[in-house]
């Protein structure tokens, strides 16, 4: 019964729901991991400052984002020629850029939460109105995971599909959530001050070469970071992550820099 009100939850997307959550029986009831999984309810009654509204790989992805477009702003400062001047510039460009593209992303972030619950709500509608017992069932293996999906025998993917053909019509239009809302200012956040860390040497060490060399380890640490913790939410090994993530992440930086980003 489980899986049938969760697909009804993936069309309809109540405004109850956080975005990108997993179904109930694919969680721990009870017991987020670092308030970031598990039931929502317990999540913030219980573990208030560590909830977010957006899942471990998402913040990763932002915060990685981030680190790439302020690196193309540090990476332009020469230690030769570069002055307090250009210091200055560089600091506010990257600023500036990494505010605007933090707005871009979580503007389409918005986007593709409503095209997502509108195709959504689309296909329930079809699937309501479908009369082949053998196409609902197609659209409910699509619509299920693997895992589950490998249990459940026809006789189970017939009695889901019957259920959820006899839930009461819904009316309800594709619409923001506040979680979603609360996601887009996340990622805005995110992208924005994962600029911090990487310019404050520059703001309290006069010398350009040393205030580099700080910016640049500071960064590194933040790239293995992003990777480390990757790995953990992922299944994979930590530390060649890291390292993964921390080369993945130069060559970016350095293909952005050749492109003139």
């Amino acid at each position: 019964m489980e899986a049938v009100n969760w697909i009804a939850r993936s069309a309809l997307y109540s405004a109850q729901e956080r975005p990108r959550a997993q179904p109930a029986f694919l969680t721990r009831q009870g017991t987020p991991k670092s308030g970031w999984g598990g039931d929502r309810n317990v999540a913030k009654s219980e573990w208030k400052l560590f909830y977010s509204v957006l899942d471990p790989i998402d913040r990763i992805s932002e915060v990685l984002f981030g680190l790439i477009m302020v690196l193309t702003s540090t990476g332009t400062l020469s230690v030769a020629t570069a002055g307090r001047a250009d210091v200055k510039t560089m600091i506010l460009g990257a600023l500036g850029c990494n505010l605007a593209w933090g707005i871009i992303d979580a503007g389409l972030y918005l986007m593709g939460c409503l095209g997502e619950r509108g195709r959504g709500l689309l296909k329930l509608r079809r699937f309501r109105h479908t009369t082949d017992p053998e196409a609902g069932q197609r659209t409910l293996v699509d619509a299920l995971p693997a895992p589950l999906v490998s249990v459940l025998s026809r006789d189970e993917l017939e009695t889901m599909r019957q259920r959820l053909i006899k839930l009461p019509e819904s009316r309800q239009r594709a619409r923001f959530t506040n979680d979603e809302w609360l996601a887009a200012l996340d990622i805005c956040l995110l992208v924005f001050l994962s600029t911090i860390p990487v310019i404050i040497p520059f703001l309290f060490i006069d010398e350009l070469r040393p205030a580099l060399r700080v910016s640049n380890a500071i960064a590194i640490v933040m790239l293995f970071m992003c990777g480390y913790v990757f790995a953990r939410n992922t299944g994979l090994r930590p530390w060649p992550t890291g390292l993964v993530m921390l080369a993945v992440g130069g060559v970016m930086v350095g293909i952005a820099m050749a492109l003139g980003g």
